[in-house]
């Protein structure tokens, strides 16, 4: 039995959940998300709880069953809660501004990078003197903020030489010696 899917997802106040022809839809106070579930896996509301239940003990039903749970959790805590992510830009003459949805980043390179971010996204950069410049970003939507913090660090990867690059506040970067401590 999927330990993941057999648990029920609580619905909190202020979140009201649709389920029709296999489409469940989340709304609450930070907007409102969509996920199609497979028609093999039956999604139900008993006594203010998301219950989910495969048909049989398949992998391929027991692989969905976790994997559509933890989808629509998301969804709940998403819309109730909202997620925040914070990045960090470790360099000498890394910025980072924004107006509004245009996200500014300047990088080393011969040109500053300009990322178009969605709307479902709120973003919000702070330079402060003798610190890292940060990004701040916070969505409804688990799997989109996800994704473009992905995309906003593939522009400069943290480096395990000189420890520069953009990383996650908090992260830790494993660092290297370098040629000169082989000797």
């Amino acid at each position: 039995m999927s330990r993941i899917g057999k648990l029920p997802i609580h619905i909190p106040s202020g979140v009201t959940v649709n389920i029709k022809d296999s489409v469940v839809t989340v709304k609450g106070p930070k907007g409102e998300l969509s996920q199609t579930v497979n028609p093999d896996i039956t999604v139900t509301i008993e006594n203010n709880n998301i219950v989910l239940t495969r048909p049989t003990d398949d992998i391929e039903h027991r692989s969905l069953h976790g994997l559509y749970r933890s989808l629509i959790n998301n969804m709940v805590i998403g819309v109730s809660e909202g997620y925040k992510k914070e990045l960090e830009l470790v360099g000498v003459g890394y910025r980072a501004s924004n107006t509004g949805q245009l996200l500014d980043l300047a990088l080393g390179y011969t040109h500053n990078i300009y990322m178009q971010l969605p709307p479902e996204v709120k973003v919000e950069t702070k330079s402060e003197r003798n610190k890292n410049p940060l990004i701040l970003l916070e969505s409804a939507d688990k799997q989109l903020i996800g994704q473009i913090c992905s995309k906003i660090r593939s522009f400069r990867m943290p480096e395990p030489y000189k420890g520069k690059g953009i990383r996650f506040v908090g992260e830790e970067v494993r660092r290297k010696s370098g040629k000169s401590a082989g000797k």
